[in-house]
């Protein structure tokens, strides 16, 4: 009787920490924008952005060693140096898509 409450109990936990619906549709120009606007003072956000603060990583470095997992947990609650942006789950997986864009051939 107890393997019966289980599995849909574990299948509920895991669609909960699955990507959601949001994610299907995003849209790294929008990403982009985001990076633009609120992560290019900090970070080298764009291919042609030339200056950031030093201690600070590009994104394509961070395309290079994060998954969009990580990077998506990031965004949804960033470190204290970083302003609280208060991102919508739309916007951060604009903004992981963006992120792995800069990285082709991570992107493929």
């Amino acid at each position: 009787m107890r393997s019966v409450l289980v599995v849909p109990v574990l299948a509920l936990a895991l669609a909960a920490l699955a990507p959601s619906a949001a994610f299907a549709y995003v849209d790294a120009g929008r990403g982009e924008n985001i990076a633009r606007r609120w992560c290019a003072p900090c970070h080298v956000a764009a291919p042609d952005q030339k200056s950031a603060s030093a201690d600070v990583p590009p994104f394509l470095s961070l395309a290079r060693s994060k998954t969009d997992q990580e990077l998506a947990a990031f965004l949804t609650d960033p470190h204290p140096k970083m302003p609280n942006l208060h991102l919508s789950r739309e916007e951060i997986a604009d903004l992981v898509a963006y992120i792995r864009s800069l990285d082709s051939a991570k992107a493929k």
